[in-house]
């Protein structure tokens, strides 16, 4: 089992605070939802466990040890907001430039979404299957940890609940951290529940403490 153990995680854009004193755990086996309204450092969180955001302060450990510098791309799959695939090429000849194992592409192209798409130049796709396929690298890559932004936006309803079926079989190897502001999917497949407010990290235990706590309204529940 891998675990991330992140103590401390502080961030500010000037003079803006934005994560303070943030800690959390997850492990293999784990959906860890989080959750907090536009501008509350969830997606600087999880930039910031890629590598690719410098942090003021970070106290973070896998396995416990200190996670290192270099090398966060090992550890990590990081599925944007944005879509990071090459646009001029098929999705036939991509899948084999992330899966050169024959065994690895198959669990790609056996899947009933790709196969009605895997002749089209990626940049040809919908937004929706862009994601989606996107997603699907992501899901059967090697690494342990994986952080999801926003994985359910513009995929609509029927793609939603593959990508929620596919999390929760997943997570029996892998360790999840999704945030999305379609939150009663998220609830579906999460194990633990935390939101950021005012730069910190709070446990939620029931839906009702997103409105306590200014997330959703009253009339959401």
């Amino acid at each position: 089992m891998n675990k991330l153990l992140v103590k401390a995680v502080r961030k500010k854009f000037g003079k803006l605070k934005v994560l303070e004193e943030v800690a959390f755990t997850c492990n293999t086996g784990e959906v860890l939802a989080i959750f907090g309204r536009n501008g509350t450092g969830k997606s600087t969180l999880l930039r910031i466990l890629f590598g690719i955001l410098k942090p003021d302060y970070s106290d973070i450990y896998v396995n416990n040890r200190p996670l290192p510098a270099e090398g966060r791309n090992l550890l990590f799959g990081f599925h944007h907001q944005q879509i990071f695939l090459p646009k001029n090429i098929t999705v036939r000849n991509l899948v084999p430039l992330y899966f050169p194992d024959g065994r690895d592409q198959n669990k790609i192209f056996y899947d009933p979404n790709i196969n009605r798409i895997e002749k089209q130049k990626v940049g040809e796709l919908s937004i929706g299957d862009q994601r989606y396929l996107q997603f699907l690298l992501l899901i059967n890559s090697s690494h342990p940890f994986l952080l999801l932004d926003e994985p359910f936006s513009m995929t609509g309803p029927r793609m939603t609940e593959i990508i929620k079926e596919k999390i929760i079989e997943k997570k029996r190897e892998k360790a999840f951290i999704v945030t999305d502001h379609f939150y009663k999917d998220v609830l579906e497949i999460a194990d633990r529940t935390k939101m950021i407010k005012n730069g910190v990290m709070i446990s939620i235990a029931e839906k009702a403490e997103l409105v306590t706590h200014g997330y959703l309204s009253s009339r959401m529940i």
